[in-house]
């Protein structure tokens, strides 16, 4: 059986992880997410709206009211 340490070091390990590919989306994001702006049409913004329901899931998952 798993004891409480290992379920912490798998807890920071996890945690970090996440915040690597926060990081990587905020720097995706800065960057339009690798598109050219003045080629952007709908289906981008079809994307686009797909990833923030993710993230709202996300957030609600935590206890985010935002």
């Amino acid at each position: 059986m798993k004891t409480q340490p290992d379920a912490l070091a798998t807890y920071i390990t996890k945690s970090a992880a996440i915040q690597t590919r926060i990081q990587k989306l905020q720097q995706l994001a800065a960057d339009h997410f690798g598109n050219d702006p003045d080629a952007i049409h709908w289906g981008y913004v079809g994307d686009l709206d797909r990833a923030q329901t993710l993230l709202d899931e996300l957030l609600a998952m935590f206890g985010s009211n935002e």
